[in-house]
């Protein structure tokens, strides 16, 4: 691990890459404790711990939401903007052409960029709008001109942390969104090591080792469930070229477990946070329609209706997304131009149902494995009546994968380079 840390640090591309990354880590963690005025923190604290939605899109935030900072939104337009757009693909035929090349795929980059200024705007608004009911006062006294001013500010950090995003992706070294949610994720870690010591007593040994154990246990299981893999064989015909053979050889198509990573948890959050907000809108209004509002809220409150909710969500979109990313039709086509089969199977469709046939199982135990790393907090809560582990079990699974993937790709530019050595 040294000899590979010294080699990094020796080779200047690969060393400038991860300072200028670290360099917009920083910018944003220091953006997400820049506060935006007339904000009550203690009272918003107190309120974003006694709710486990909002503590979700802090999470998501790098905690920027929980001090009411200009980036307070992170990156979950984002996020939403990117969703709607991948759905729209699946059912508008034009745009699943597009997706197709690379000039279509940047246009719909390009209007996934745009669709998140009025997003950002949006959510921005309504969580403003869900401060200013909160029990304690958190904003007081906003007119037009002082909400004018927020939304331009909050849009702008939105704005700021897409673009910083997408220069941390354009380096290679990892996926910048990310990246972003997981530093804001490290970062809490020294602030709840140290309310754990100031708050310990020895009644809670017992339940921390527990904790600790079991943390332990989650992320060697996302490390196995992140780098399983099911080996299709496959084999190349031989092919006679004047006086040459080629061909012959046999080798294999990884089908990863995990195909989606963490997207279904980023999907599902997103989508599980949406209709409390709404709600709050609703609130506003008289007659049914706040009645409509509060019952959504008292729903969405009720622990077991949130955690199946929550579970359905990751284990849909776990299938959604490995079917948005891997294409056995387009992989079978492939195979059979290059020549190459899978033994037993026949080339093209067969050999497309056959892969699909596959991932559709290796799927199903990843979709399981998210869903229930998901709903791991909610499970220990209700089984010890204490709040669940230090960083729950979504923190801990984006963690892992972000690192892995991150390890992963240093090396490939560490193998690159030695191949242009030979």
């Amino acid at each position: 691990m040294w000899e590979k840390i010294s080699l990094i640090w020796k080779i200047k591309e690969l060393r400038n890459k991860i300072l200028f990354v670290l360099g917009m880590l920083i910018v944003f963690r220091f953006a997400a404790h820049i506060p935006i005025p007339g904000i009550n923190v203690e009272n918003l604290k107190d309120y974003f711990s006694s709710n486990q939605i909002l503590g979700l899109l802090n999470l998501f935030s790098g905690g920027g939401m929980s001090n009411f900072s200009v980036v307070m939104m992170g990156v979950a337009p984002y996020i939403t903007s990117s969703i709607i757009f991948q759905l729209l693909a699946m059912i508008v035929p034009k745009l699943e052409e597009m997706q197709k090349d690379p000039a279509g795929r940047r246009k719909v980059n390009m209007y996934t960029r745009i669709a998140t200024v009025p997003l950002a705007i949006m959510q921005a608004y309504g969580m403003i709008a869900i401060l200013r009911q909160a029990p304690q006062p958190i904003i007081e006294n906003v007119d037009l001109m002082s909400m004018a001013a927020m939304l331009i500010t909050i849009t702008g950090g939105t704005i700021l942390l897409m673009w910083i995003g997408e220069l941390i992706t354009e380096k290679k070294i990892g996926n910048g969104i990310s990246l972003l949610i997981f530093a804001g994720i490290v970062s809490r870690i020294p602030e709840i090591v140290q309310e754990t010591i100031i708050n310990f007593n020895k009644e809670q040994v017992v339940t921390l080792l527990v904790f600790a154990l079991i943390a332990v246990i989650t992320i060697i299981g996302v490390v196995i469930i992140s780098e399983g893999q099911r080996n299709i064989p496959v084999s190349y015909a031989k092919r006679v070229r004047g006086m040459k053979m080629y061909g012959g050889m046999n080798t294999h198509l990884p089908l990863r477990v995990n195909q989606a990573g963490v997207i279904p948890i980023i999907f599902a959050i997103s989508m599980i946070v949406f209709p409390p907000m709404v709600a709050q809108f609703m609130l506003r209004g008289s007659g049914i329609i706040s009645t409509i509002g509060q019952g959504i809220i008292d729903i969405f409150n009720n622990q077991v209706f949130y955690g199946v909710l929550y579970f359905i969500l990751v284990f849909i979109f776990t299938y959604f997304y490995t079917a948005v990313i891997f294409h056995p039709y387009q992989i079978a086509e492939n195979l059979q131009k290059q020549g190459a089969f899978i033994p037993g199977i026949r080339p093209g469709s067969h050999t497309a149902e056959y892969l699909q046939y596959t991932i559709s199982r290796i799927t199903l135990t990843g979709a399981l494995f998210l869903a229930l790393i998901a709903v791991l907090p909610l499970l220990l809560k209700g089984a010890t009546g204490m709040q669940s582990m230090v960083i729950g079990g979504t923190s801990i699974l984006i963690v892992v994968s972000v690192v892995i993937e991150l390890i992963k790709q240093i090396e490939s530019q560490l193998t690159m380079r030695d191949y242009e050595g030979f």
